[in-house]
């Protein structure tokens, strides 16, 4: 399985994964630097995966269809360019001799879905959309800080050799960030200086790895006594809302919001 992240727009990373000249690609919001790709490395595209409708996901899926002939899998709950097989959870299927497991993790949109590849060689693959980032999380625009704190646990329980695929470079803000948190976590300014080494490069920070995310991502420590205590301090929380984690978790992400 050969991974491949292709840039587009400012920050947006189209994830492909190609095997004996046949391609996936995951929310190509932009067609032409998949169909470049695919010139170029000479691959055909048999298939397309949504995470969820935003149009930096989806812009690029009738135009690549159209020309590839490509089968689209999409969440079932979002308004996204059929037609399309809906992807459903807890029903796998095979793509290349992968299997393709979809989870359901709404918060950033009501329907998002990610697709887990628990086979993939050398460690398994998610394909996360917007819902987790590489020290950080989706913004919640449709879905609640409920959904996106289960959301969040059921990423946090996939083996900890996941390569998480997420799609946009958005992890030095999102370290700054979690800094500001943690700023004492040293697995966390460690991940820092190696990132900015990374983008010094011009080198992608992705995929991260699960089990670093663990450590340093806020949004999956959430009830970790560091961050509680951060959080409430920032917030002057009271006892109650500090010992709630879904009002602990929300006051987490307005937090991030509204950062600078």
């Amino acid at each position: 399985m050969n991974l491949v992240a292709i840039p587009a727009f400012s920050d947006n990373y189209l994830w492909l994964w190609h095997q004996n000249g046949h391609a996936v690609v995951i929310d190509p919001g932009d067609a032409q630097p998949v169909s470049d790709f695919l010139s170029r490395e000479g691959l055909h595209l048999d298939a397309i995966l949504i995470t969820h409708h935003h149009a930096d996901h989806v812009g690029g899926v009738v135009a690549l269809r159209d020309a590839t002939g490509a089968q689209v899998y999409g969440p079932p709950r979002e308004n996204i360019p059929g037609p399309f097989i809906p992807a459903l959870p807890d029903t796998p299927f095979e793509l290349f001799g992968q299997t393709v497991e979809v989870l359901d993790v709404p918060g950033h949109t009501s329907g998002h879905i990610a697709y887990f590849l628990p086979k993939a060689a050398p460690t398994p693959v998610l394909f996360c959309g917007d819902t987790l980032f590489s020290g950080g999380c989706g913004r919640i625009f449709e879905g609640t800080p409920a959904q996106m704190l289960a959301s969040l646990d059921a990423l946090a329980r996939l083996p900890q050799d996941t390569r998480v695929c997420c799609a946009h470079e958005y992890t030095l803000s999102n370290l700054k960030f979690a800094l500001a948190v943690e700023p004492h976590n040293p697995d966390l300014q460690a991940y820092e200086a190696q990132c900015k080494s990374l983008r010094a490069q011009l080198l992608p920070t992705l995929p991260a790895s699960l089990g670093n995310e663990l450590k340093i991502n806020p949004f999956l420590r959430s009830r970790q006594p560091s961050v509680r205590q951060s959080v409430a301090q920032f917030a002057g929380l009271s006892a109650q809302d500090q010992a709630d984690e879904v009002t602990l978790f929300a006051t987490l992400r307005e937090w991030k919001n509204n950062f600078r």
